[in-house]
């Protein structure tokens, strides 16, 4: 699959969730296939762009009076990992003709590798995160209905991506070498590497 935003969302489709469920946090972690090709054979190799790879996926289901505090949630899950990595970054409000086609708000986390564009640096994306509002549930009639109220609304969607691993680990690489190759882990992974500084096999 593309993503992990399809089946978790369509877990609510046709039906009524109750308000007191709300909001429903969903996450998953699949294995993804992509046919991107890159542009006119640029980021075709390597780890910044992948046919094939790894993604955790987060989905929540929010009232409609939620959803904008929600994206907002949800993007900082993304940017709490990348503040622990110590990893510089920034926050991107796409304007209209650059969200997908589902989604009535999105923020991109770009953050920053050094050694793109021949050595010049550059933000690249590694997360996405969006507000497809009622857009999606109004599709697969999927609604919510307070106690007290017999009529009910389509509940809104929102979905993202954690961080991209391939993207990270280039991101950790390039901004800590150091001069004699070696590389300058972050605090925060010093206990799962065993060591605060990968140095290359010499010979």
């Amino acid at each position: 699959i593309p993503t992990a935003e399809v089946p978790l969302t369509n877990l609510v489709a046709d039906s009524i969730v109750p308000a007191d469920q709300l909001p429903m946090r969903l996450t998953a972690f699949t294995p993804c296939f992509r046919a991107e090709a890159g542009s006119a054979g640029r980021d075709t190799r390597g780890l910044i762009r992948q046919h094939q790879f790894s993604k955790v996926e987060l989905v929540s289901i929010v009232a409609p009076d939620q959803s904008e505090a929600e994206l907002e949630r949800m993007t900082g899950c993304a940017e709490t990992i990348l503040q622990k990595l110590g990893l510089a970054y920034r926050v991107l409000r796409l304007c209209s003709g650059d969200t997908g086609f589902s989604a009535r708000q999105t923020l991109d986390l770009e953050v920053w590798l050094p050694g793109q564009d021949d050595g010049r640096g550059m933000y690249r994306e590694i997360s996405s995160c969006s507000n497809c509002g009622p857009f999606q549930a109004r599709r697969m009639k999927a609604r919510t209905r307070a106690d007290d109220r017999q009529d009910t609304e389509f509940v809104h969607t929102l979905n993202g991506s954690a961080l991209a691993v391939g993207r990270c680990m280039i991101a950790l690489l390039e901004n800590g070498q150091r001069e004699d190759g070696s590389v300058v882990l972050p605090e925060v992974l010093h206990s799962y590497m065993g060591t605060d500084v990968l140095v290359p096999q010499k010979g």
